[in-house]
């Protein structure tokens, strides 16, 4: 399990706000990239977002966040037209080394709590965006996807923090507006693509205690080491191999391992996306842990379940038939991409890839909300999503 839970007390980390750190930064932008492979970045409207930022609007980018590069290509986009830009992050992401924790401030990088409600986060996007001195980017999504063609369910509170901010600028005289504009980001792999993932496989075959299968067809190989890491799966969670198609044994395991736990901790409530019932299970888990309550036992039950809800959030993450047809190597390389991550915690980096960056329209954010079954605010970053990427298709 990777270290993106941390069982310690919260503590916000404010972005610093002035001009002096991203300058000095900046020309490392091209050597963070080039750290995850990617080699080439082309950006398509940025004209749009640079209009919203001469009229004076607050700003708020709402991209998909499919590779953990993302934040580096924004900080590209935002530089492309003179813009710094500030960006939310996983507070985690605070906690892994001194330097780290040094530099994402002096980058415009604030933290927030994923496990809670952090005031002092979201206190902090509404004001960047109302004071509209620099773009904020929300990755709506809320985690790395690693799967470029597929879209996650959205976070609600991408439009309470602009609907948020719309109000206090509307209360400004002369009244400011706020607009956010979605940000496709679409990766294509530019490599020779069996030189890049024969290793790969052959380590996590080898991790399997199987000869490298080197002359199996390829997608035949990938399909036959992820029906392996499911059914071990399934014999570790479930006692033995399941039937039906793989989508359904993942659904299978996933409500298995997170329904006893909702039982017991969220009174028996199975609501939402999978990423959301997660969320709201360690935000039930982890107050004790943090506050030091726990006897060892009990703490190292704990941290199974918390093992257990990434497992859930893991499985969730590979996309029904997403190798079906003739599947890009895009898709290839992020499946297994995925098997090298759940196997290791680790991606190695590959490369070259080509980053195209598409900005969309600006929507106009109503500081009041219409009453519907759906935030209209987040249906139109969603459609707008959705269409600046697989337009970007045509691009990459």
């Amino acid at each position: 399990m990777q270290a993106i839970v941390v069982a310690k007390p919260y503590s916000f980390v404010p972005p610093h706000r002035g001009a002096f750190w991203p300058r000095l930064i900046r020309p490392l932008l091209p050597l963070l990239l080039r750290k995850e492979g990617i080699t080439a970045v082309e950006f398509h409207g940025a004209e749009k977002l640079a209009a919203s930022a001469r009229a004076g609007h607050g700003i708020m980018l709402a991209p998909n966040h499919c590779r953990p590069g993302d934040p580096f290509v924004l900080a590209a986009l935002g530089r492309s037209i003179g813009l710094n830009v500030h960006i939310m992050g996983s507070w985690h992401l605070f906690m892994q080394g001194a330097l780290q924790r040094f530099l994402l401030p002096r980058a415009g990088v604030f933290s927030v709590y994923r496990e809670g409600l952090d005031r002092e986060a979201l206190k902090c996007a509404t004001q960047i965006i109302a004071e509209a001195r620099r773009p904020l980017v929300l990755f709506a999504e809320g985690v790395i996807s690693r799967h470029n063609d597929v879209l996650n369910p959205l976070m609600e509170g991408t439009a309470m923090i602009a609907r948020t901010a719309a109000k206090q600028r509307a209360a400004l005289t002369p009244p400011g507006r706020v607009v956010v504009h979605p940000v496709g980001i679409r990766y294509s792999f530019e490599g020779d693509l069996n030189a890049t993932i024969q290793p790969m496989l052959e380590d996590i075959e080898t991790r399997l205690s199987w000869r490298p299968a080197k002359d199996m067809p390829l997608l035949e190989r990938i399909a036959r080491i992820g029906g392996a890491l499911l059914t071990l799966k399934e014999i570790e969670q479930l006692g033995a191999p399941q039937t039906g198609d793989l989508g359904q044994r993942c659904q299978k395991l996933i409500n298995h391992l997170l329904c006893p736990i909702e039982n017991a901790w969220l009174k028996g409530r199975h609501e939402g996306d999978v990423v959301g019932r997660v969320k709201l299970l360690r935000t039930a888990l982890l107050p004790e842990m943090i506050a030091g309550q726990l006897s060892e036992p009990e703490l190292e039950q704990r941290w199974t379940l918390l093992a257990q809800l990434y497992l859930a959030q893991q499985l969730a993450f590979y996309p029904q038939d997403y190798l079906s047809g003739s599947p890009s190597p895009e898709r290839i390389l992020e499946t297994v991409e995925r098997f090298e991550e759940d196997t290791t915690d680790t991606v190695r980096r590959v490369a070259p890839i080509r980053a195209v960056v598409t900005v969309g329209d600006a929507i106009e954010v109503s500081p009041e909300r219409i009453r519907g079954a759906e935030d209209p605010l987040m249906r139109e970053i969603r459609v707008q999503l959705v269409a600046l990427l697989a337009g970007s298709t045509h691009q990459a």
